[in-house]
This record gives structure tokens, C-alpha cells and sequence, in this order.
């Protein structure tokens, strides 16, 4: 096997090849799907995959901690941004969706405008 070097003596640091990392080991979006974050630590190991042009870092399960949640102040600016991103810069209205930042008008300003 090209990439498996569990000891790091070729790369640095344990390296598996794809699919074939140990159990306890989980990239950042696996943490992330599991509600969790690394929390500082250190890489424990990475995958190597594509002769070696991709990769991807995994960090230790039981090291893991808890997402961070918003605080509700947070989540009032998210909102505050959110509803700026739908509001037509033009007429004003409210939109269901985003107003393209190429033209920072709805798509009905943006038809008068042709």
C-alpha cells in the first residue's frame, strides 16, 4: 500500500490511505456531523489519497469537544444579515430570495431596468 504508514517515519505524522484510517480517528466534517469540533488539538493523523494530491487531516474522537451554539445576540446579527441579503436595494420589498449582489436589485427592478 502506497500511503500507509501508521508509524509517520515517511510523512511526519500517521499516514493511512483512503478508507482505511482506524476506528477513534474522524476528519473535521465527521466531527462536525457528530456535533463536535477538535478543540485545539493536535492532528493525530492525515488520509492520502489521488498518488498523493489529496488529504485530509483526522484528529481524535475522545479529544473532541462539544460545537460551540450562537449566543442570542449572535443569532439576532445572523438574522439582521440574513434579511439585509433579501432586501431589494431599489424598492425596498422584502424578496424570498437573495438579491443577486451583481445587480443589488430584486429580479422585477432588475427587468425594468433592461
Amino acid at each position: 500500500m502506497v500511503f500507509y504508514d501508521p508509524t509517520g517515519a515517511k510523512y511526519g505524522i500517521p499516514t493511512y490511505p483512503f478508507k482505511m484510517a482506524p476506528t477513534g480517528l474522524a476528519t473535521v466534517r465527521q466531527l462536525r456531523a457528530r456535533g463536535l469540533r477538535p478543540g485545539g488539538q493536535e492532528i493525530a493523523a492525515q488520509i492520502l489519497w489521488r498518488r498523493g494530491d489529496r488529504r485530509a487531516y483526522l484528529y481524535r474522537i475522545d479529544l473532541a469537544k462539544p460545537k460551540r451554539q450562537a449566543t442570542p445576540a449572535q443569532r439576532a446579527a445572523i438574522d439582521k444579515a440574513l434579511t439585509a441579503r433579501r432586501t431589494c436595494g431599489t424598492c425596498g420589498q422584502l424578496r424570498d430570495y437573495y438579491i443577486p449582489t451583481r445587480t443589488g436589485a430584486c429580479l422585477d427592478c432588475t427587468e425594468v431596468k433592461r
